[in-house]
């Protein structure tokens, strides 16, 4: 019966509205434009299906004048980011190496140095980053400049994501947006284990050497990036002087005394590393001990 049909219509119609009402109280919004505005950072996250970015309240604020012992890797990736926020030309960027020598630490430090100029940071783990056709499109035409960042990076040989970012950064059929620059920090040079077999396949040709496919492919993923920045362990001269100047921020005025020199290199061999991030925590433990125990610098 007609009637009878146009009132269960009816009824499945409001069953419907009712449920993606639901649906939208519950998954986020895009962000707005005061969300712009008011963020300088955002991490891509999942809900369900569907994905969001979320604000950081919070983010971690570094100076660049705090990072010592990369000028560098420093001036390198400052002048990039420069060229990308003036529109000019620019490279994605490959920051690799020992672990705990600033990194991660410089991108946040650029953020922080560029965030009035529009700079924003937009945070992908890994395992999202076969998102990353759904992320940027809605980036396209935004006025602000995105650094798209994915730290401590590295795949196996099977991982669907390694695809994903190839294509991002040069092999997809459309295009990345020209406002949105690609930043990696990883430990591994070529983002995948290198395994000694790999190169039992490379052979001489003319006297010039041609790597196997293996080889080839590890390669051709790292080749993407335009910028390729290494950072390597710090010697115990830079570690001390590192340990120096987070000891003059944490307002310490006695400085780097021998018995603190003496306790800041056996905090490192216990740990097994003379990197920025050991020097930045045996700073905090020793001036915040002599402060309980009564030693005001």
């Amino acid at each position: 019966m007609p009637g009878v049909a146009l009132t269960l219509d009816g009824v499945l119609a409001e069953r419907l509205a009712r449920v993606l009402e639901r649906l939208e109280a519950v998954l986020p919004a895009a962000p707005k434009l005061s969300d712009w505005e008011d963020y300088r950072a955002f991490r891509w996250r999942r809900g369900g299906q569907r994905g969001y970015l979320q604000p950081v309240r919070h983010p971690h604020r570094l100076r660049l004048a705090d990072l010592r012992r990369i000028d560098r890797q420093k001036a390198a990736l400052d002048l990039n980011v420069r060229q990308f926020l003036a529109g000019q030309p620019y490279n994605n960027v490959l920051l690799w190496g020992a672990r705990g020598t600033g990194k991660s630490s410089l991108v946040k430090a650029l953020l922080d140095e560029y965030a009035e100029q529009g700079l924003r940071l937009i945070e992908v783990d890994k395992h999202d980053l076969l998102d990353l056709p759904e992320i940027v499109e809605p980036l396209y035409e935004r006025p602000e400049r995105f650094l798209l960042y994915c730290d401590d990076l590295s795949f196996e040989a099977d991982d669907p994501s390694y695809k994903a970012l190839k294509a991002m950064l040069d092999g997809s059929i459309s295009s990345a947006p020209d406002n949105v620059l690609l930043c990696a920090t990883s430990n591994r040079r070529h983002l995948l284990p290198e395994y000694m077999r790999d190169n039992q396949e490379a052979r001489i040709v003319e006297g010039e050497l041609h790597h196997g496919e293996a080889v080839e492919e590890k390669i051709s993923l790292s080749e993407r990036f335009g910028l390729w920045l290494s950072f390597h362990p710090f010697s115990q001269e830079d570690y001390l002087a590192i340990v120096g100047h987070w000891m003059g921020q944490l307002e310490l005025s006695e400085g780097l005394g021998e018995a603190a020199r003496a306790e800041a290199l056996r905090w490192a061999l216990q740990r097994g590393s003379r990197s920025g991030r050991v020097a930045w925590q045996f700073a905090r433990d020793w001036v915040g001990r002599r402060r309980v125990q009564g030693h005001h610098g």
